[in-house]
């Protein structure tokens, strides 16, 4: 179950592992959202997954499905995945490039392990939509960052800014995600904006965020007030990790599924909408096989979530 740390200073956050796309799919590792925490800045989701041999895993194979007030953000280190929405999009996830896609009021699309692929390994991100641009209209990037390198650390910033980069890669809030492999036994101090929040999500490596340790799999929060952050890595091979912040998100959001609105009844309307196959979710051409139907409902209300701070 995951579950958080508390320090005076870093918030360690824990991953549960999930099904993705069904209980005969590959396992992706979740630290965002949970109990403890339910956002950092906008980003309110985040899964992890791999290395895994897709010989054994089967790889993935998610059939078309619909989101509704988010962006997704796709990151791989190794593999490929192929991408197709309803934009009519039909592009590829490739490690070091971001494929953000948007949808607001509602978009359908379908991710696969290309047949080449041996090695799955990578994040699956969401960010939640303001509350006057959750109905955008569906849109799809790309974007190959550079890497930057600085003393201790090798940096590919992919949204926001950091180290002097900054991504061209539209967001609907301020911001940062970037990965960061760091040096065997490397010690590496980044500039941060001290209006964000920070999460470091640990993939390879043992690594301690301000000093407080964290291994693989395991995020560490920082609260706003930082002008920086030290990252080393204590191991004798390089670490890698993903860095993500923004400012505190402060609109309360339901997430239920593939939706993210900000009532029981978007939900509802959101779910028939996709039932019935209308227009909302346009549909998704190239994929051999059914679209996933929608669970059903809870028997209860389904409730804001939010974060501990607006307790």
């Amino acid at each position: 179950m995951d579950h958080a740390e508390t320090g005076a200073e870093v918030e360690v956050l824990t991953a549960r592992d999930v099904p993705l796309g069904g209980p005969r799919a590959m396992t992706v590792r979740r630290t965002l959202p949970q109990r403890a925490r339910t956002l950092i800045g906008a980003w309110c989701f985040a899964d992890h997954y791999g290395p895994d041999r897709v010989a054994d895993s089967g790889g993935m194979d998610v059939a078309p499905h619909p989101h509704t007030g988010l962006q997704t953000v796709s990151w791989l280190f190794d593999g490929e995945i192929e991408h197709r929405d309803s934009l009519g999009t039909h592009a590829y996830v490739r490690p070091g490039e971001i494929n953000l896609m948007t949808g607001g009021h509602g978009i359908s699309h379908t991710e696969v392990s290309t047949p080449g692929t041996t090695v799955l390994h990578g994040v699956q991100l969401w960010v939640a939509l303001p509350g006057e641009h959750r109905h955008a209209p569906r849109e799809f990037q790309h974007h190959a960052p550079r890497p930057i390198h600085v003393d201790g650390a090798e940096l590919r910033v992919f949204l926001g800014t950091l180290a002097g980069d900054t991504s061209p890669v539209r967001t609907f809030t301020p911001l940062l995600g970037a990965e960061v492999l760091i040096d065997a036994g490397a010690t590496v101090t980044l500039d941060v904006d001290p209006g964000f929040e920070h999460g470091l999500l640990v993939d390879e490596g043992d690594v301690r965020l301000d000093g407080a340790p964290l291994r693989p799999a395991e995020l560490g929060y920082t609260s706003p007030g930082r002008t920086a952050l030290t990252l080393t890595n204590d191991s004798d091979r390089p670490a890698r990790t993903i860095l993500l912040g923004g400012p505190p998100f402060e609109e309360r959001i339901v997430m239920w599924w593939n939706f993210i609105g900000r009532s029981h009844q978007d939900i509802v309307e959101a779910r028939d909408a996709w039932e019935s196959a209308s227009d909302r979710f346009g549909a998704v051409d190239g994929y051999p096989g059914e679209r996933l139907p929608a669970p059903a409902l809870p028997n209860a209300v389904i409730t804001p979530r939010e974060n501990p701070s607006h307790r």
